[in-house]
């Protein structure tokens, strides 16, 4: 198992958020965390990267657990997280907010700088642009390309689609559905539930700071209760 998060408990100062959380991500495979708002989705991925630290519980990654590193140590194994607000610097180019993602392997910044101007060609053409001058999609490209700088062993994605224009989103989820082809090991929290069960190979359904519901993706699509509760269907 690549990813194993276990009997994990969070929160922040005395608010408890989340409670007796266990997933786990095999290599190769992309995994949907859905739930509404203040379910707990974003502590959960902050937990699992090192920049919250959980109350209890543990996180493994590969064979060693990760409990007490701090976010960049935890980057530095393969663990690369794209938070929803993005966190790009608005005064810099392009291919300068993407040159600062590779950290984890200098020397491989020109192989997977072409890979992400493969998968990302308007990033390319706009190389030169302010990042502060982009579009909400082509933000959320670059922050993605970034993260793929890094060379990541696991893309957590905190809610890709916020704040997209539809067009947008669903090209966002087509760039996606090619990095999960090409083997990458991908978790995404995300409001757009039918596009993150349509991507994933299984999910989890996160309310009130519990797991409520998990299984295959293609199950929970047609789940009676995920489809009133998310999809809109009675």
């Amino acid at each position: 198992m690549l990813v194993r998060v276990e009997g994990l408990h969070a929160g922040y100062g005395m608010t408890s958020v989340l409670r007796d959380i266990n997933i786990e991500a095999q290599s190769g495979e992309a995994i949907a965390v859905i739930g509404p708002n203040g379910a707990g989705k974003t502590t959960l991925l902050k937990s699992i990267v090192g920049m919250l630290r959980p109350t209890r519980g543990r996180v493994h990654f590969e064979d060693r657990h990760l409990n007490g590193l701090r976010a960049f140590q935890a980057a530095r194994l393969g663990l690369v997280y794209v938070p929803a607000e993005r966190e790009l610097f608005p005064t810099m180019t392009v291919l300068e907010n993407l040159e600062l993602g590779a950290y984890r392997d200098v020397r491989a910044a020109a192989e997977h700088m072409r890979y992400v101007f493969g998968l990302f060609p308007r990033l390319e053409e706009r190389k030169r642009q302010l990042a502060g001058t982009l579009s909400g999609g082509e933000q959320q490209m670059l922050a993605i390309g970034r993260a793929l700088m890094a060379g990541p062993k696991v893309l957590l994605l905190d809610e890709p689609s916020t704040g997209l224009a539809p067009k947008a989103v669903a090209e966002l989820y087509r760039q996606l559905s090619q990095l999960k082809s090409a083997g990458l090991t991908i978790i995404l929290t995300e409001q757009q539930v039918r596009l993150a069960l349509s991507l994933t190979d299984r999910a989890y359904v996160l309310e009130q700071g519990s797991i409520r519901l998990s299984g295959r993706s293609a199950d929970l699509l047609g789940d009676p209760s995920i489809k009133k509760a998310y999809l809109g269907v009675a």
